[in-house]
Formats: C-alpha cells, structure tokens, sequence
C-alpha cells in the first residue's frame, strides 16, 4: 500500500511540474526573491522596520524570501495544484483507479503528498534564489545553511501543506470546485495573509509576530529603540532613501511557535483527508458521485489531456452554429438568414453566457437598481462599480477557452475567418461587461460625471481584452480568475496604480487610476497577441 502510494504521489508530481502555470508561479516566484532583497540603492522595500533592515546574512536573506514566499506561493501555488482530482476525471485514469484495491484515504493522501511536493519544489527555488541573492548583494559572504534554511521550514513549509490541503478540500466540494472556489480562496487567502501577521493569529499566523519579536530583540541589544523607528512592514512599499541596516542573528524558536508550526501540519493533514467520508473516488456506483463540474456560473470542465471526440450537445452546437455550421453533420446544411456578423456575435453571446442561473441576473438588476439610489455618482464609482465588475469574473472566465475545454476547437478551426471569430468573442465579452457594469454608468450619465463615463468605457474595453488573452494562451478559465482577482482586490482598497476602471477618486473628484490613454493601449496589445497567438497555431496546425 505504501509503495502504490508513493508512487501515485511522486507520477502525479512529475506530471504537473511539466505543466506550463508550473513554470509561470516559478518564474513569478524567483523574481519576487529579487524583489524581496533590493539593492542598498533602491528605491523599494518589502520587509522594514519603520528606517531599518536587516544587514544581508544568511538568516535575514532567509526570512525575509520565506515570508515573501509564503504569501506569493499560498495563493498563486493554490491555483496550481487545484486540478488535481480533475485531471484524473478528465483523463479517465480516475475511472482506473475505482477498479483497483487503493482505498479513498490513501487516493487522497497521494495527491495532498503531490502537492506537497510540488510546493516545496517551488520553496527549493526561492532557497537557491536566496542565497544567489545573498552573494549578489555581498554585505555577508558567508551562507550559513542552517540560518538559511529554517525560516523556510518553519514558515513556509507549514503553509504550503494548508495551502495543498485546502486545494484538495476545495476540489472534493461539488460547490467548490470549480470557479467559485477560485475566487473563495483568493479572499481566504487575503485573510490569512493579512490576519495571519497579527500576533494574536492562532498557531503563529505566518510567523510574523515570532520574527518581529526576534528582530525587536536585536535592535535593542545593538542599542536602537524599535518602539521610535516604526512599525513592522511586509509588502513592496516605496522609500525616499536607504535605509539604515542593523546585524539579526535569527530568531530563536520557542517551544509554543514550533508546537503551532506541528499543529497547523497537523490540521492541514486531516484536512485533506476530511472528503474520505464523501469522495466516491470516481466509482458512478457510489451515490452522490462527485459532478462534472461545479454549480456556479463559471463552471467549465478542466480539460488536462487531449480533448475527447466532439459530441453534438447543446454547447458544441452553440459553438458550432456562432461560426456558421450547422448544429448536426448533416449532409444538407440549412440556409439562414440574416446578417451574419450579427448571428456571429449572438451565438458568442449565447456561448458565453449559457447556464447562467436566474439569481446572477437578479443580482445584475439590483446592482443596477441600486446604482441610481445612490447618490452622489462618486459613492458609485468607489463601491458599486467594483462590485459591479466583480459579479461576471466566472463568466468573463470562459473568455478564449470553451473551444478548448470542449473539444471543439478543430471543428471552429475550419471557419475561413478566425480573425472575425475572435472579434465576435471579444465583443460578446465587452457586451457582458456593459450589461454588468450598466447601472454605475447610468448614474455617472445623470450625475454629468464625464470623466468617469471614459474610464468607465477604457474599463469596460480592458476587461474581456484581459479575460481573452489569459483564456487563449493558457486554455484554462483558472489563470484569468487569479490574475484579475488582486487587481480588483488592489483597486477597492484605493491602491490607484492598479485601477483600471476610474473607481478611486482625487480630491477634486477625478480619477486618480490609471490614465485611459494606458488602459485602451493595454487592451489594443492584448487583443494584438490574440490574434497573433491564434494564426499562429493555425499555421502550426496546417503544417
């Protein structure tokens, strides 16, 4: 049994780390490791002490990469082990492993190990990646393995099981496991990592408050006050001028924060062993077998394997008909008629929005209904608005991957104008975004906020030029529901660089995000690689 599982575990592992969104949250990893150690020279920070630093050793190097890493990693490593009971669905292995001796709780733990490895891979990394910095930046020379490594292994490490733990737990959830559970972790995840550096959060939080005493501890001892420096800070922030280093020799670990590190481990595995009770583990004899997909509105198959034959159902006839077959392979076609841009565009727009439930649209009424309750129009813009553009983030989803995840991608393939096609996706997504975000717009039109209509538009444009781009070049909905997530995240707690769509204010009552000009030649480049990247796999495709 143990040996099966091992090597369940470790083929799973070597099956995903060949993955393309492997490779992207590495690369994003790596680089958060150069940020996290800039240079004495630059102009940010992500780990302070009010005017202070820690000099570059081995144990400062250490702890602040694993502090970055962990908050990086649990979030952007949760979307890429997700997948891991889908892909088996998906390929028909999970139907294999019904018919062998494996019991649910072994299945279970070799996919948590997997995830485990495939995390801690990534931590091995950030480990390279910390001293490589270290020796950059040569305030110390000497690496002390120990020093290096322990913030790692009692900071991340314990993380990273809950992270792949919650993964597993989110999968085995019919409700969960599909996009709402995307979006769900993302807000979980926030909490954690701004709840966890709190030192009353249970079990140590993220280590914060072990690692801030310890560093209180020798700033005191080197004969500066920390109570007049300034507060602890973690997270990229800007400053006027270098700061002021000070030597850490580590933090020491008391009994109490290694009993939490055990604990959360702990917990993480009963976790990922809690579905035991209801996973039917793929048997269709089981009943309240696990569905296909989720229930939400971006619910879409999570293809990993080569798609499977097309089979005429009611979605691959909708895509069929948008691109001007008919709905069977009919030796006759039937003639319709009518403009054939507009049959285009509506049969994107039945694409995109079919299976949408009644109570999403309820919400888009109210959220329209009380867009002109609400006065005045900048109290819309800075609250309704984003909630507006938040409501369709699983629909915008589907945006660039249905073809794929419904194996219908060679049949549209034989349209004559892809271009034509892809216009007409794009635009049943603008045409979405419209619809949803109607309400503010209204109230902007009434209040003669013009300012706020422009970048209400440039907004209304980037959105399903983002959700288009992400969809066509990784085929799966899971990558667009990640990246577009901290970017709404970032403009409704006012950070403005990062508003794309006007809801942060000046004090004179204008926009203070990015400028239009920025957001419409954004959405032109992304619409740009849509369809370079689709001609270019139609010629690969014809060779």
């Amino acid at each position: 049994m143990l040996q099966s599982l091992l090597r369940l575990a470790l083929g799973d592992f070597w099956d995903r780390v060949r993955r393309p969104a492997y490779a992207v949250i590495l690369i994003a990893a790596v680089g958060l490791g150069y940020l996290a150690t800039p240079a004495k020279e630059a102009g940010w920070v992500v780990v302070q002490i009010g005017t202070y630093r820690g000099t570059y050793n081995s144990a400062y190097i250490g702890m602040v990469v694993a502090l970055a890493g962990t908050v990086w990693l649990s979030l952007g490593g949760f979307y890429v082990v997700r997948n891991a009971i889908a892909r088996d669905e998906s390929t028909g292995v999970g139907r294999l492993l019904a018919a062998t001796p494996l019991r649910t709780w072994a299945y279970l733990l070799a996919k948590f190990l997997s995830s485990v490895l495939v995390l801690c891979s990534m931590l091995g990394v950030l480990v390279v990646t910390a001293v490589v910095m270290q020796l950059a930046r040569a305030e110390s020379m000497t690496v002390d393995p120990v020093q290096l490594l322990s913030p790692f292994i009692v900071i991340a490490l314990p993380l990273m099981a809950f992270t792949a733990a919650a993964a597993l737990l989110f999968e085995a959830i019919p409700l969960l496991r599909a996009g709402l559970g995307n979006v769900l972790w993302f807000f979980v995840w926030a909490f954690i990592a701004i709840g966890g550096q709190s030192p009353n959060a249970p079990l140590g939080g993220i280590g914060v408050a072990s690692v801030v005493r310890s560093l209180a501890a020798d700033m005191t001892a080197q004969g500066v006050d920390p109570q007049h420096v300034g507060e602890f800070s973690l997270g990229l922030t800007v400053v006027d001028k270098p700061l002021k280093t000070f030597l850490w020799h580590g933090f020491d670990l008391s009994p109490g924060f290694l009993l939490g590190r055990c604990a959360l481990v702990v917990i993480a595995l009963a976790l990922a062993l809690l579905p035991a009770l209801w996973f039917p583990r793929f048997d269709p004899a089981r009943a309240g077998a696990l569905a296909t997909s989720g229930t939400d509105p971006g619910s879409t198959p999570e293809h990993t394997a080569t798609p499977a034959p097309v089979t005429w159902d009611d979605r691959t006839s909708t895509q069929a008909r948008s691109a001007g077959f008919t709905t069977m392979p009919q030796a006759s076609a039937s003639v319709r008629y009518g403009n054939p841009a507009l049959r285009l565009l509506l049969g994107e727009v039945r694409i995109l929005i079919q299976g949408t439930p009644r109570w999403w649209w309820a919400g888009v009424l109210l959220l329209t209904v009380v867009a002109q309750m609400v006065t005045p129009a900048t109290g819309v813009t800075r609250i309704l608005l984003p909630l507006a553009w938040i409501w369709p983030v699983l629909i915008w989803s589907r945006l660039g991957t249905q073809r794929h995840e419904f194996g219908v991608e060679a049949l549209l393939g034989a349209y004559p104008s892809a271009r034509i096609r892809l216009a007409a996706e794009w635009a049943a997504g603008f045409a979405l975004t419209a619809v949803a975000g109607i309400g503010p717009a209204l109230r902007m039109c009434t209040g003669s906020d013009t300012q706020g209509l422009v970048h209400w538009l440039c907004g209304a444009l980037f959105i399903p030029s983002f959700a288009l781009v992400l969809g066509t070049l990784s085929r799966t909905h899971r990558l667009f529901q990640f990246a577009y997530l901290p970017l709404w995240y970032g403009t409704v707690n006012g950070i403005a660089p990062v508003d794309f769509m006007g809801a942060i204010r000046a004090d004179g009552g204008s926009p203070a995000g990015m400028p239009p000009a920025f957001v419409l030649l954004s959405a032109a480049a992304m619409l740009g690689i849509v369809f370079l990247s689709s001609a270019a796999r139609r010629t690969m495709t014809s060779i």
